[in-house]
């Protein structure tokens, strides 16, 4: 079987070179190991030394020459817009005070379609639009460019003090 062992990033290679494409949603683009068939039919192994966040345009390159491009598949997501600034930046604060995946754009959040969330948000003054589109979150601030997520095992416990209840928020070390 063909092995991927090396991420290229979008624009640092030439896509019109790519011998065949797999399009997959954000979940399947966050993987260290994983087979896939690509829509030409190339079978392949992804085995990356670390788990990493495939994004639009980047190339998976074969060990015995070659690249699968990798392109972002439509998901389900919602869409939040804000009469101002300043309430996208408040709406953008809920969103992250539970620890939402989130795709922030200049004038737009963009979620994982979620009818709680979706009127959490218009109580508190948000537009809200199911759409389908790519879904490609922000990292986080512990993400280093290769990785992805929430992961922060730095040796100490927190107590958060959050509006939400999530029985895991009270005293546990975050290393998820």
């Amino acid at each position: 079987m063909l092995r991927a062992s090396a991420i290229l990033r979008a624009g640092e290679w030439d896509a019109t070179t790519a011998l065949d494409r797999v399009t997959l949603d954000h979940d399947a683009r966050h993987r260290r190991r994983f087979r896939y068939l690509g829509e030409g039919g190339t079978d392949f192994l992804l085995d990356l030394p670390a788990a990493a966040v495939l994004a639009e345009g980047d190339g998976l390159a074969l060990d015995g020459g070659g690249v699968i491009a990798v392109a972002a598949a439509d998901e389900p997501l919602i869409e939040v817009r804000a009469a101002s600034p300043a309430l996208l930046m408040r709406l953008a604060w809920h969103v992250g005070n539970r620890h939402l995946p989130a795709d922030i754009g200049a004038d737009r959040i963009r979620l994982r379609a979620d009818h709680v969330i979706a009127a959490m948000l218009r109580g508190l003054g948000g537009t809200v639009a199911e759409i389908v589109a790519p879904f490609t979150p922000e990292a986080g601030a512990y993400a280093g460019r290769e990785g992805g997520g929430h992961a922060h095992g730095h040796g100490h416990t927190h107590d958060h003090d959050h509006d939400h209840a999530h029985a895991h928020d009270r005293g546990h070390r975050h290393d998820h």
